[in-house]
């Protein structure tokens, strides 16, 4: 942290450059993250949501505390506008002010958005890898093609270079051609195609990444004798009977099980969490199992933990100071 008071800002760009090519930092990251939070070395309040009149837009506010040597803590505050994709910008945006635990004062603020979509592919990646126990699977599967389900296709290719074959499926065809487009380029050595529908995706994938805008369920099934492994990053796409007829594994119960997800529907309608199995934590610390034995299916949904964003842009906040990158502001209270 900044011994002088000044706050380092560190814009998109400068956050891409610094995590290019550290996929296995990242994920290393997320997952001592993860570790501490199961060890209650966290403070993680429940988020903040704010709903915009009229639509589906919103704003997100996500306190954290992590402990352990360094100890970070801080806010992400991240914005959701759907139809922005519809006049050239990005649906989400956002910043992460990262906070000194001994004094409280902000010594950065990082572009929020990068982040919170490298985390999020992280953790996709580190429960596929951890859930999974098949052979890696040669056909991965995306429902939604936005920046989430881009960079877990980057995250799982990390985990699993060998991966020849992605299908896709969008409610918009040129979003679906965009995505296949820029993986064709990004990753040439595997091939892209376009699914018709979400039941096609599901029937021709054992491991599904789901990251879409939905706002209430339309998955009224998966085909068990193909999906093995589902990521579900966007949380309101399953059915509740969907959820509770899988093998259920979160990040953190209290937090996945509010705001309307597929989970709080399915506790609403069993008035408990008897089907949520164990934390993905819990499976990485080999205090539960990765599957079940008779289950046909398992499902990950991760409510997405502020302590991942600000763990990750306190990474980012050390290697734009080491390497001179971002803008210095004076940032000094009077005593």
């Amino acid at each position: 942290m900044s011994a002088t008071g000044d706050l380092l800002i560190v814009p998109a760009a400068d956050v891409a450059g610094i995590l290019e090519g550290e996929e296995a930092a990242v994920m290393a990251i997320v997952a001592a993250a993860y570790a501490m939070h199961g060890g209650g070395e966290s403070v993680v309040p429940h988020s903040s949501f704010l709903r915009f009149p009229g639509g589906r837009n919103r704003a997100i506010a996500l306190p954290a505390y992590l402990g352990g040597p360094a100890g970070v803590a801080g806010l992400k505050w991240i914005a959701s506008f759907p139809e922005n994709v519809e006049h050239g910008l990005a649906r989400a945006s956002g910043l992460v002010v990262l906070n000194s635990p001994a004094t409280g004062r902000p010594y950065a603020v990082v572009e929020g958005a990068l982040v919170s979509a490298r985390r999020t592919a992280a953790s996709a990646a580190l429960a596929a890898r951890a859930l999974h126990a098949d052979a890696p699977p040669a056909r991965v599967g995306f429902l939604g093609c936005g920046a989430v389900n881009f960079e877990t296709l980057r995250f799982l290719l990390a985990v699993w270079p060998d991966i020849g074959q992605v299908r896709l499926a969008d409610l918009s065809a040129a979003r679906a051609a965009a995505f296949a487009a820029r993986a064709r380029a990004r990753f040439p050595r595997v091939a892209c195609a376009i699914a018709r529908d979400w039941r096609t995706l599901l029937a021709e994938c054992p491991l599904v990444s789901i990251a879409t805008t939905a706002t209430t369920p339309y998955v009224d099934a998966l085909p068990t004798d193909t999906v093995r492994t589902v990521l579900h990053l966007s949380l309101r796409d399953l059915a509740p009977e969907v959820v509770l007829g899988a093998d259920n594994v979160v990040d953190d119960a209290d937090h996945v099980c509010r705001e309307e997800t597929s989970l709080h529907l399915a506790e609403r309608a069993t008035r408990g969490r008897a089907f949520i199995r164990c934390t993905l934590a819990e499976v990485l610390a080999g205090r539960a199992a990765p599957k079940r034995p008779r289950d046909p299916c398992t499902i990950f949904s991760p409510f997405g933990l502020g302590i991942l964003d600000i763990a990750l842009a306190n990474f980012v906040w050390e290697r734009a100071a080491a390497c001179g990158k971002g803008t210095r502001l004076p940032f000094a209270t009077p005593a």
